[in-house]
């Protein structure tokens, strides 16, 4: 599910460069950094769910 929660906690958990690259003067570099931690927050959100690769599919 996704929460202003959810979202706030995957932001903190961006990249370091990133977080501290969005308060930088050069307009470049905090593009960059907003892409980095847009990238980190989107992933983790729409990562593929994690199955049990020992665990056989069963035919339908």
């Amino acid at each position: 599910m996704i929460t202003a929660e959810r979202i706030a906690d995957l932001i903190e958990q961006a990249p370091g460069w990133a977080l501290a690259g969005l308060t930088v003067p050069q307009e470049r570099l905090r593009a960059d950094a907003r892409r980095e931690v847009a990238e980190h927050v989107y992933s983790a959100l729409y990562q593929p769910l994690n199955v049990e690769t020992g665990q056989l599919p069963l035919p339908l």
